[in-house]
């Protein structure tokens, strides 16, 4: 049976992380935020801190490396309940979202691209990609968050595919290693077709075309990279290379059954930022906050704030299940989608209330406030917007594809 409290093994970590996030991530949040497009040179002592904590064992699986799921114990696990490194990931990702969103999204070695190698890579693969950084590059100009529409194309030639196409909004597209490029091996057999590539930034025909000014995690590069005639060998597309009709997407998509309780948990760790200061800000001007007493006979502020809470509460649960349907080896794509959807809507209205809260503090730079509801903005709309979210889940609920369904 499932329990959604946090599990004692992993209390002492999670405390270590709230530490990191605290004196890393917040202490130089303003700082990258004034200076977009800055390598934030203080992430390479703590991704090497990530990396021995993960090397030792003692990081209960941190990263964006931690979301593999490992079938080899199935039997003897078979009836037990687990938590594992989803559930490790995705506290560890709250705790440094409290810090910072952008600094967290640039962290070596822990880009998106790394929980997509994670989920699909054959086990070969993945003793060759240990160490890499890689980020994630699926959106293109046309085709938005219907990443069934991808139009890159990975045309075959003898032992290598040669990919031809243009990726934007790419996360840490500059500053990774390497890039999985979403690619199409034939545009007429649809969302089956589509297979990811592990392409390295030295590779012959792969270029940053250019950075992306942003609203907010602007400590995080956003680039477009292009494809030109990029020749990758067939060992680096990720997972199987078959082409199975009946399979359809659900190879791909496996990946964002991973990746999306992670940018749920990145929402819900800004919002309890938010929520934090707010608070304190509140009461210490006088604001009682009685959770014995209705909400009708609270102030307007007290009553917001307890149902900000609720809301935010709510969010975390989801959030949690997703990650723990995951570490049991459950199919998790609707609640995966259920904690992105609820996490994004309600971490944006959380951040952007604290700021209405906080009168011209909140709007000022004096606080965070207003930099944390620039940031939340984002993670309502990468990985899947708000719209598709609730589109997926309403075909889940009604047993309904994706063509019956639009």
């Amino acid at each position: 049976m499932i329990n959604l409290e946090t599990p004692r093994k992993f209390r002492g970590f999670i405390d270590q992380a709230n530490k990191v996030a605290d004196n890393f991530l917040r202490a130089n949040s303003r700082k990258y935020d004034l200076a977009e497009h800055t390598y934030p040179k203080e992430l390479d002592m703590l991704a090497s801190l990530v990396d021995g904590m993960s090397d030792s064992g003692q990081g209960q699986g941190a990263g964006a490396t931690g979301v593999r799921r490992d079938d080899a114990d199935s039997s003897e696990r078979e009836g037990k309940v687990k938590n594992g490194t989803n559930m490790s990931s995705l506290l560890s990702i709250i705790e440094m979202c409290w810090g910072d969103v952008g600094l967290l999204l640039t962290m070596p070695r822990q880009g998106l691209g790394n929980s997509a190698i994670a989920s699909v890579a054959t086990e070969d693969q993945l003793a060759r990609y240990k160490g890499t950084w890689a980020a994630m590059a699926i959106t293109e100009s046309s085709t938005g968050s219907d990443s069934g529409a991808i139009t890159t194309t990975a045309t075959k030639d003898g032992e290598y595919y040669v990919l031809n196409g243009e990726k934007i909004f790419v996360t840490s597209g500059d500053r990774a290693d390497s890039v999985v490029v979403w690619a199409t091996l034939d545009k007429k057999l649809g969302r089956a077709a589509i297979k990811s590539f592990l392409v390295t930034k030295n590779t012959p025909g792969i270029r940053v075309e250019r950075l992306e000014h942003k609203l907010g995690i602007r400590a995080s590069d956003t680039a477009v990279i292009v494809l030109d005639n990029c020749r990758v060998h067939e060992s680096n597309l990720l997972g199987n290379p078959d082409v199975d009709p009946k399979e359809g997407f659900a190879g791909a998509m496996a990946t964002f059954d991973n990746t999306r309780p992670l940018v749920a948990g990145m929402a819900v760790g800004c919002a309890r930022a938010s929520l934090e200061l707010i608070r304190e800000l509140l009461e210490g001007a006088g604001t009682e906050i009685d959770y014995d007493k209705p909400i009708q006979a609270q102030s307007y502020a007290a009553a917001t704030f307890i149902a900000m809470e609720a809301d935010w509460e709510a969010a975390l649960l989801l959030t949690m299940e997703a990650a723990w349907l995951a570490d049991n080896r459950k199919p998790n794509s609707m609640q995966a989608s259920m904690a992105k959807a609820k996490a994004g809507r309600v971490g944006n209205d959380i951040t952007l209330r604290c700021v209405e809260l906080a009168g011209t503090l909140g709007y000022s730079e004096m606080s965070l406030l207003e930099k944390w509801s620039r940031d939340s903005k984002i993670l309502d709309i990468f990985e899947g917007t708000q719209q598709i979210q609730q589109l997926i889940v309403a075909r889940r609920l009604l047993n309904l594809s994706s063509s019956e369904l639009r």
